[in-house]
């Protein structure tokens, strides 16, 4: 019998297995169910090993194994910190390892913009040939893309209010002023009001709208520049999906200054300026000090 912790890819099944009844749960209950049923006989220091940042680190295996599910579209987050199997996974007759999932488009989709889809296709293709220091930065990079990821689905879940003033949030940690949360009834499609200078001289008009698959369209931001008043002629728009091209044409041929935000962009300054998400370890990596020997 294997007297190993499982590697994450090794997970997928015992994972999928757990969840096979449909049942909904907690990711920390299917945590516990996968351990009593596939690892409750390795030994006890293995199961209490932990990583570098201190977590378990079967746990932490089985979270990525549960994490490239999600993203296969095996499994789904129904509710917040709930885990359930899909059709898709439910459909998996055979055993799935980790070269089915890294030739699922819906993978690399999620992994990589497209003209980035390439070169980390090869990336992933190449890592056995990759230095210790290719191994670590192609670490973080796919950890900073997970964080990112889940960063843009808890936005689409928010509430509407509370995702606005994550946007004002945001901008106020980006150096630029305080900001004035506008009425939620009459305030003719203006969310904040950024004063950029002490006086409010110099205003910034905000939108911010949470959508899930639509995109913003023209006409969204034709209403946005005709709720701007005198005052000011600078706005910024912000949304969790895209703008389509209309919507692109028209603030880029805006008589104001139209800046737009879209999901992506959006959750790369969030994590950026530490705004949704928090540092959970800082790692250091030495190397030899050459000018210490120097002086012998």
């Amino acid at each position: 019998m294997n007297q190993e912790i499982p590697k994450f890819h090794e997970t997928f099944n015992p994972i999928l297995e757990i969840l096979s009844d449909k049942e909904i749960i907690h990711t920390r209950e299917m945590q516990k169910r996968v351990i009593e049923k596939f690892y409750s006989h390795l030994p006890k220091e293995l199961l209490e090993e932990k990583t570098k940042s201190g977590e378990i680190l079967i746990n932490n295996r089985i979270a990525w194994g549960k994490s490239y599910l999600k993203k296969g579209g095996y499994i789904h987050y129904p509710s917040r910190g709930n885990v359930q199997i899909t059709e898709k996974g439910l459909n998996q007759k055979s055993t799935l390892n980790l070269k089915d999932l890294e030739e699922e488009s819906s993978l690399l989709d999620f992994y990589q913009t497209e003209n980035e889809k390439h070169s980390h296709t090869t990336e992933i293709k190449n890592i056995s040939n990759a230095s210790p220091q290719d191994l670590i930065d192609e670490g973080f990079d796919q950890i900073e893309r997970e964080i990112k990821n889940e960063l843009l689905e808890k936005l689409k879940t928010i509430d509407p209010y509370y995702f606005e003033k994550v946007v004002l949030k945001l901008l106020k940690k980006m150096g630029y002023g305080d900001f004035i949360e506008t009425s939620k009834s009459g305030d003719g499609g203006i969310d904040g009001i950024i004063n950029e200078d002490k006086l409010g001289l110099d205003k910034i008009y905000i939108q911010a709208k949470r959508f899930n698959e639509n995109k913003v369209r023209e006409k969204d931001i034709r209403n946005f520049i005709g709720a701007m008043s005198g005052d000011t002629n600078k706005g910024v728009f912000v949304t969790t999906s895209l703008f389509d091209k209309g919507a692109e044409e028209k603030a880029k041929n805006a008589h104001h200054k139209i800046i737009l935000i879209d999901g992506n962009k959006l959750v790369d300054l969030m994590h950026e300026f530490n705004v949704g998400v928090q540092i959970k370890q800082t790692y250091e990596v030495k190397q030899l000090d050459e000018d210490f020997f120097m002086e012998q």
